[in-house]
Parts: structure tokens; sequence; C-alpha cells
């Protein structure tokens, strides 16, 4: 009996002791849980920053890149395979609409225009002849009509010929400027072979794209500032064609501007930023964008109302550097908690510290 309760006792005393040695620490693993649990006592008030909403003029501008392009531009392509023969314009020189640029060979063809204008002298000599004899009643109206057909298809084979040979010529399709050509004379061409490149710079065009979310706000007529690289003067453009169709594959929407042609320095192809001015809005709602509180159905923000933090759910619009504009769920005069989201919770206690 001596032996079992000195070992009962033994036991007792490590129990004891462990206890003892355990129990400083569960006393502070309980204390530092309380003191990092959001929210986890009652009574504690989270200190926060606040924003009070008012209405603002935003002028709403979106930032985008694009080029500048020329009024007009073509290549210049030969409709017909062959041997160029004479190149009648300078390089970088000015040309009227109409001018004959480029000449390919057409010696063949040329004889074939002959022979058909001969068929087609001769057939109408004869269809004089027959129409006296038909209206003498000394032939048939079949054997006239036989030879009208035939003048008419002699004088079918005639234009056709020509359109072939003026298919030789390479005419300036408009007037404009013409640049360096990569052919010279006796070259042999084809279909795809681009000879020079055509330019009229009567005015300037800008292409850009910006974002399908914009797509509602821009409109012909809406003026845009660019300017090109290595320079920074701005110039001037306006909105005057607006693609009907989004592209699928980039979400968003292509717009072309026109400028003035009296910007001689600016040189079609040049990479261009350009700022466009949407419509202003007077009476925008706008908080920091640290206030805004992702979820999946959308974003919300917390406002202060007596001394707690009540959720509230918020439709975002256009976005700044640092503030985004509310389209729904604010009024004039919120206050909007913009520090400490991570603290707090729903109906949780706060203290303004500070308004920004």
């Amino acid at each position: 009996m001596n032996k079992k309760l000195k070992q009962i006792l033994i036991a007792v005393i490590i129990i004891v002791v462990l206890a003892i040695a355990l129990l400083p620490k569960l006393l502070s693993s309980s204390k530092s849980g309380n003191s990092t649990m959001p929210g986890g006592r009652p009574d504690m008030v989270v200190p926060v920053k606040a924003h009070i909403t008012s209405l603002e003029t935003l002028s709403n501008s979106v930032f985008t890149t694009g080029s500048v392009l020329a009024n007009e531009e073509v290549e210049l392509r030969s409709e017909v395979s062959g041997k160029i023969t004479k190149i009648l314009f300078k390089e970088g020189s000015f040309v009227n609409k109409g001018d004959l640029l480029v000449k390919i060979n057409d010696a063949d063809l040329q004889a074939q225009l002959r022979r058909a204008e001969s068929k087609v002298k001769l057939s109408a000599e004869k269809e004089a002849r027959q129409k006296q004899l038909r209206d003498g009643n000394l032939i048939s109206q079949e054997d006239y009509d036989n030879t009208l057909g035939e003048l008419n298809v002699n004088q079918a084979d005639f234009d056709l010929i020509k359109a072939q040979i003026d298919k030789t010529e390479i005419r300036a399709p408009f007037s404009g400027i013409v640049g360096l050509r990569s052919v010279s004379e006796g070259s042999y061409v084809t279909t795809s072979t681009v000879m020079a490149r055509l330019q009229n710079f009567n005015n300037l065009k800008v292409d850009f794209s910006i974002p399908e979310r914009y797509s509602a706000s821009v409109k012909n007529g809406d003026e845009l500032e660019f300017k090109i690289s290595g320079s920074t003067k701005l110039y001037k453009a306006k909105v005057y064609a607006i693609d009907p169709k989004i592209d699928p594959g980039t979400r968003t929407l292509k717009i072309r501007a026109i400028c003035s042609s009296s910007y001689k320095e600016l040189v079609p192809g040049a990479f261009a930023e350009v700022e466009l001015n949407l419509k202003q809005i007077n009476d925008a709602i706008l908080i920091p964008s640290v206030a805004i509180v992702p979820e999946l159905k959308g974003q919300s923000v917390y406002l202060y109302k007596n001394g707690v933090s009540v959720p509230q759910k918020v439709e975002v619009g256009i976005r700044e550097a640092t503030r985004v504009q509310i389209t729904s769920g604010l009024s004039n005069g919120d206050t909007v908690i913009t520090s400490g989201i991570l603290q707090i919770r729903p109906n949780s206690k706060v203290k303004i510290s500070e308004i920004n």
C-alpha cells in the first residue's frame, strides 16, 4: 500500500508542476489572441481616417496612344505584269490627279488595237451599205442584223484591248506627294510590286482606340489634344468618325480624328500620345481609391455613422490616379472610412482620427 500511495503522490506532484509551468503560457496566448482578432472585444475602438464626400467637377478625359495618318494614302501597283518602259515622276514631288506616273510595255496590245480598229472601220462601212440596201428592200432585215451584230462585236473587241492598254498606265488617283520609288525603267513588275506610295496632306488624321466603357461617352465633334515623340507641342484635332463595332479581341473602340493641315511638321506614321476630352461632369462624387472594398458581387465602402462602421454597396465610374468616381451608393456629405479597412467589420466601433 505504501508503494502504491507513493506512486500516486509522485503522479500528482508531476501534474501540479506541469500545470504551474504551462498556465502562464496559456494565459499569454489567450490575451494575444484576443488582442489581434479584429473586432474581438466589443468595447474595442479602432482609430480610422475618413473622407467627407462632396460634389465636384470632373473632367472626363481618356489618355491613350495612336498614329498620325495622311488624309489619303495609296500604294502604286500595276494591274498587269510587264516591263517598265517609262517612269514619269520625281521622288518626293507633287503630282496632280490623273497624271501618268509609270508606263508598262504595251507593244503587243497596241498591235492588237490597230487590228481591232481596222475591223471596226470595215464593219462600219459594211453596215452603212447594208442599211441602204435594206431601206431599198434589196436585202432582208436578217442580213442587215447579222452585219450590225458583226460591227458590235468588233467594237467590243476594240474597247476590250483599249481597256487592257489603260491598265499598263499607272496614273495618280488623287493629287499629292509621291514617295520613294522601288523600281527603275526596265524593271519587270507584277501586280504585287509596290512601285511607290502616294499621300495627300490636305488634312492629317489621327487613329486611336479607347476602352469600351467609354464608348457611350464619345461622339463626333469631340475635341482632343495630342503630341508626338520628341516634342512637347500640343496639337488639336476633332473626332469625325467612330467605328460602329467594338473590337472583340481588345475590347476597344477605334476612333479617327482630323486635324488642320497647317501642322507642317507632322509626318504620317508618327506615334501620338492622345488626350480625348469627353463630357464634363459637374456633380461627381470622388473618394480615395483605398476606401473601396472588393467583393464577389461588386464593391463596397464603410461609412461612419454614430461611431460605428456601416457597409455600403457602391458602383464605380471613372478612375483617376488616387481617386475613383462613385456613380451609385453615396450621397453628398457621407463620411467614408479610408483607413483601417482590414481591422473593422460591420458595426465595429470606430473613432475618426483625421479627415482627409
